[in-house]
């Protein structure tokens, strides 16, 4: 009889694969409370080095790191409407503390725009103070009714920026470069996931935001994922909390704002634009164990190798581990890494020692083959080099040819069913156009301009609207 698969097949059930594929790999569990989740060592080792690459990224633009309180005054979210409403069906309000009823409810955070605007205000005196470019990592509340572990989950975490420029340019250009030089940079670079930059349609905006940039990316499915966004906000937050600076003219003037968030999706975006049915595929740039380097017996030789190799390869500057768990049969390590996708396997056994050599086993394009021992540290950079490309060509090469070019809403509907995306005129679909899409549980991504863009203005002729079905 043949031996029954580790994971459902990607193709009988893609959600099912999905969990499957979460669990056996030990990214996360399901939390005690509905829609919330456990993160697991080896999945929260994943965003821990998201964490980093963009970490960087975001000081590279020069934004500074700080911490603004979970609990928000629902007064707060009252004073920008459209905020409010955007997000009153997601709140989790907090009523009572210490055993009595509070004088105010409050909100636990679902985004920061209010909470950190009281601080703008009372920090942002002159136009010297400008601009004020503010960072923070922290975990967010959103009620959930359909969770699901990574893509939507009640409690995720995330980073959320936001900043208070001088002017409406000032802070246009700098949601574009978050948007192209932070998160595009990192999602293609570092993840290798092909993103489609793009605008949302004002249907689909940010609640409070005038603008909103997106990135898109498509999953092994042919669904779309939104995997970050960055925000103009104009200066409806600033009326509202009056954050005002004193400028060169000697006038009070509001100030014009920004917000961009990206979350703990990403991991499900990892998981589901890389995976396969073996398990996980982590690009070797994201990748905290780039190589896992697996005694195949408890052989003290066999033991002092692999130790040795390790070393070597450290010195080379791999992020490596040593497994010598030896009391755990060989088949079963070597099927746990291959779930985990950790980009290759350096294996050695006793034979491997006598010819001076130890089996190769890449997880990106797979299959194995024996390297000499001396040659590990030179050759293995260059190998997750390579799987890194080949990981992003993949993903563009899925996405172009499941993108169709159509001219009907029905056609786009159909592209969008059969699990793809479809390209269409944004003149010929329209708001008409997007609330029929809807009916079928398809919406706008984005829009892109014609040289696939992104488009200064929601009407810009030429403008492509990207269509899909999404998570």
């Amino acid at each position: 009889m043949a031996k029954a698969p580790v994971l459902t097949p990607r193709a009988d059930d893609f959600p099912r694969w999905y969990q499957d594929l979460i669990n056996k790999a030990e990214l996360a569990d399901n939390g005690p409370v509905r829609g919330t989740m456990v993160i697991r060592p080896y999945g929260y080792g994943l965003w821990e080095r998201m964490q980093q690459e963009l970490d960087a990224r975001i000081k590279q633009a020069g934004a500074q790191n700080a911490y603004f309180p979970l609990f928000i005054p629902q007064s707060y979210l009252t004073r920008e409407a459209e905020h409010v409403e955007g997000f009153a069906p997601e709140l989790a309000v907090v009523t009572h503390g210490g055993g009595k009823e509070l004088e105010e409810p409050v909100v636990v955070r679902p985004t920061s725009e209010t909470i950190i605007n009281a601080s703008f205000s009372k920090w942002v005196q002159s136009y010297r103070d400008l601009p004020l470019l503010i960072n923070q990592w922290a975990n967010v509340v959103r009620w959930e009714m359909r969770p699901r572990v990574f893509l939507r989950t009640t409690e995720f975490l995330w980073q959320e920026g936001h900043t208070a420029h001088a002017t409406y340019e000032d802070a246009r250009d700098y949601a574009a470069y978050i948007h192209k030089e932070v998160y595009a940079d990192f999602m293609v670079d570092v993840l290798g996931i092909d993103v489609v930059l793009g605008r949302k349609t004002p249907s689909e905006r940010f609640a409070g935001a005038i603008n909103t940039l997106t990135l898109e990316g498509m999953m092994g499915d042919g669904k779309a994922l939104q995997m970050g966004t960055s925000h103009e906000l104009g200066q409806n937050f600033a009326k509202a909390f009056d954050t005002r600076y004193l400028s060169k003219d000697g006038k009070q003037e509001l100030v014009w704002q920004t917000s961009w968030g990206s979350s703990t999706r990403m991991v499900g975006g990892l998981i589901m634009s890389h995976g396969d049915d073996n398990g996980l595929r982590v690009p070797p740039r994201l990748a905290p164990v780039q190589v896992v380097v697996l005694a195949i017996k408890g052989d003290e030789a066999v033991l002092a190798k692999v130790h040795e190799i390790g070393d070597r390869l450290r010195a080379a500057g791999v992020r490596v581990q040593v497994d010598d768990r030896t009391d755990t049969p060989f088949g079963r390590r070597a099927v746990d890494w291959e779930l985990k996708g950790v980009p290759v396997r350096v294996e050695v056994g006793p034979r491997d020692l006598e010819s001076g050599t130890a089996m190769l086993a890449r997880r990106i394009p797979g299959g194995k083959e024996p390297v000499a021992v001396d040659a590990l540290a030179a050759l293995l950079p260059g190998v997750l080099e390579e799987d890194q490309a080949l990981l992003l060509r993949q993903s563009r090469e899925r996405r172009e040819s499941r993108t169709s070019d159509v001219s009907t809403t029905e056609e786009a509907v159909e592209a969008a069913v059969a699990g793809g995306w479809a390209r269409i005129p944004w003149a010929d679909l329209g708001e008409e156009g997007e609330a029929r899409l809807a009916e079928h549980a398809v919406t706008v991504r984005c829009l892109v301009a014609e040289d696939g863009s992104v488009p200064d203005t929601d009407d810009a002729p030429g403008n492509v609207a990207v269509v899909a079905r999404a998570y």
